[in-house]
């Protein structure tokens, strides 16, 4: 049963370089994809390539004691896979350990199109003997870099990358459904998420339930013999509600209905839930993946036989990302931990900050035991992330906005995870246009005010928005 990841256990059984380098005297019985003379790549993640993080049962060795006759981290006994931690493999997971031209990163691939040296190569390659890229619409060397990195961080068999987190949603929505299917949304969610739903998949005859978030009495009366999907953020947004991830894959499971978590303000170094048997985990790669604010990018992880049909529609729709993108991504994905570091470490003590503050009226952020769902979200997370939501004390919507615009360090502007602080103002920046009633009924208040802590020091961040809150 999965419980809380260690925050000092970062080991993983995922194989690369030794045990899958070619042995020079038997690699002409080797066969590799592409020409013979290539490099494998690092390998292809798959089920057993889990990092394992969470804490040591009773009676084992603390992560970096080693018992009596144990070998040294790094070390292989024989028949044994190297132990390779998060940092590890954010670096060298999915790659070839030698690239084109010698090169140490990787080269940016811009053909639309890939060659076949003949027709016997390009038999090899229908024939599924072969596995290159044919057409930039199917994918690129770039992007399966990129996917394979993320498999093995998420602990999934298979990643497929999207051009962007929405598309990510809505072709795997689009693959799994058919109309007459329900699905089931807990209620707090990315409002675009909840816009397609339930305005551009109704169109298709597909009915979204939505009910409240963590009910889970409300989820079961809610599905049906149509019901082929449930749905679910952990943590939520803006809210930073954290669902029961054992209880959300129970319910899935004895109804015999495909589960989806978004994990985007969680990342694979705070919380995996395809260790408690979530169907399909989304990622907007947008966000703490990619990290720079540079580049928009979508993930789904789960097992390789349930994502063939996703990718292959994706082919159809053409809805894949570039190649520069992917360099920037597999860039970002290198200093994964050590941002993530600073990312939890900024978000618990500005939250905290807040908590504390005399003008703030509630902090919305899983660290805090204040949140209702911390003993869950400390039970299957190992930290909390950057994001926080507050609400200013007495404030109408013009005072909240003076908050906001007082603020010097934070820039004014959407979405999270950059290594740059941004604040915003929910009602002002995504419901704007939606009825007092609607906003009420989203959980959207005129003095919400949500804030992206980056990777700036905290007693820079925490000062500003002390000085925000005075002015």
């Amino acid at each position: 049963m999965p419980t809380k990841m260690s925050i000092d256990s970062k080991a993983t059984d995922l194989d690369r370089n030794a045990d899958n380098e070619p042995d020079p005297a038997s690699s002409s019985s080797a066969e590799a994809p592409g020409t013979p003379s290539d490099p494998q790549p690092m390998g292809a993640p798959s089920a057993t390539d889990a990092i394992d993080e969470r804490p040591i049962a009773s009676g084992q060795k603390a992560s970096g004691q080693k018992a009596s006759g144990q070998k040294a981290s790094g070390q292989k006994a024989s028949g044994q896979k190297a132990v390779l931690g998060f940092s590890t493999q954010s670096v060298h997971a999915g790659e070839r350990r030698q690239k084109p031209e010698g090169s140490v990163s990787a080269p940016i691939f811009t053909a639309s199109t890939y060659t076949f040296e003949s027709t016997d190569s390009l038999l090899r390659f229908v024939d599924g003997l072969e596995e290159r890229d044919e057409y930039g619409r199917y994918g690129t060397p770039n992007e399966r870099t990129c996917e394979a990195k993320l498999a093995a961080l998420e602990g999934a068999e298979e990643a497929i990358i999207y051009s962007s987190g929405m598309a990510a949603i809505v072709g795997l929505l689009m693959s799994r459904l058919s109309a007459g299917d329900e699905i089931v949304f807990f209620d707090q969610c990315y409002h675009r998420s909840r816009e397609f739903c339930t305005k551009h998949l109704a169109r298709f005859g597909v009915v979204t339930r939505q009910v409240p978030t963590g009910d889970f009495d409300a989820m079961e009366a809610a599905i049906n013999s149509k019901t082929k999907m449930l749905v679910s953020e952990s943590p939520t947004n803006p809210h930073l509600t954290a669902v029961d991830l054992e209880k959300f894959v129970a319910l899935g499971k004895s109804s015999e209905v495909e589960t989806l978590i978004d994990a985007t303000l969680a990342t694979p170094y705070n919380s995996r839930p395809i260790e408690y048997g979530v169907d399909f985990v989304l990622h907007s790669a947008t966000k703490y993946l990619g990290g720079h604010n540079d580049l928009l990018a979508g993930v789904l992880c789960g097992r390789s036989e349930a994502l063939a049909p996703v990718r292959a529609l994706r082919g159809v729709l053409g809805s894949v990302n570039s190649s520069h993108n992917m360099y920037l991504l597999e860039r970002g994905l290198k200093t994964f931990e050590l941002r993530m570091q600073r990312h939890n470490e900024n978000g618990q003590r500005v939250a905290e900050f807040l908590d504390s503050h005399p003008r703030v009226e509630r902090v919305y952020y899983p660290g805090l035991p204040s949140h209702p769902t911390h003993g869950i979200a400390a039970s299957q997370m190992r930290g909390f992330g950057g994001l926080i939501t507050f609400l200013v004390k007495g404030a109408d919507w013009k005072e909240t906005s003076r908050v906001v615009d007082a603020a010097n360090i934070p820039r004014i502007a959407p979405s999270l995870g950059g290594v740059e602080s941004l604040i915003e103002q929910p009602l002002v920046m995504s419901y704007y246009h939606c009825t007092p009633e609607e906003r009420q009924q989203f959980g959207i208040y005129d003095n919400m005010i949500r804030m992206s802590c980056g990777i700036e020091n905290a007693e820079d961040l925490i000062a500003d928005i002390c000085q925000a809150l005075d002015a």
